[in-house]
């Protein structure tokens, strides 16, 4: 099989929030590949050439306008409609394991948070707690795939890819009340 015969074309655009300006990378299937803050551009692309390998080879970015309903759901989550984001159509790289974890975060209603813990027991793998937290935080399309919805099992705020400060933000967003 060719270079060319393998290599996806993912367009790459941008897209101001109220927590800063959001990197979105989307398919030609208008399917989103990757999300992340401008000011983590550098994990967007090293999680990129794991899921996917070296640019140019595996895939290609290019600057593009996302598809309208990607952009719509996307602003219209930011603005007060949390369900918007459910039906974006995602696809990822990652390992099976990865993608299970993936799915299952979708899972979690907006306004909810559940433990590491609790979502390897979901899995059915209650003592897969510390693969559950790499997956997560393997997972290049936070928001959508909401990573930022799972906390510490004694409800502390853990890391976040794009940082605790935004986490907090999404949650409160989406109505859950932390105590700190």
């Amino acid at each position: 099989m060719t270079a060319a015969a393998t290599t996806e074309m993912l367009l790459l655009d941008s897209l101001a929030t109220p927590i800063g300006m959001l990197l979105v990378l989307a398919d030609e299937q208008q399917r989103l590949r990757a999300l992340d803050w401008h000011d983590y551009e550098a994990r967007m692309h090293r999680l990129l050439r794991l899921h996917y390998g070296d640019q140019g080879r595996g895939y290609q970015v290019q600057q593009g306008a996302l598809p309208a309903p990607l952009r719509q759901a996307l602003e219209h989550y930011f603005a007060g409609d949390l369900g918007a984001i459910d039906s974006i159509a995602v696809h990822t790289g990652g390992t099976a394991f990865q993608r299970e974890v993936w799915q299952a975060l979708r899972t979690i209603p907006a306004g909810h948070t559940l433990s590491y813990g609790a979502l390897a027991a979901r899995l059915g793998r209650p003592k897969a707690v510390r693969a559950v937290g790499l997956a997560n935080g393997a997972n290049p399309i936070g928001i959508v795939v909401p990573c930022h919805r799972v906390i510490g099992a004694n409800g502390a705020l853990t890391g976040y890819g794009g940082g605790i400060e935004r986490k907090q933000w999404l949650l409160a967003h989406e109505g859950v009340i932390m105590k700190l």
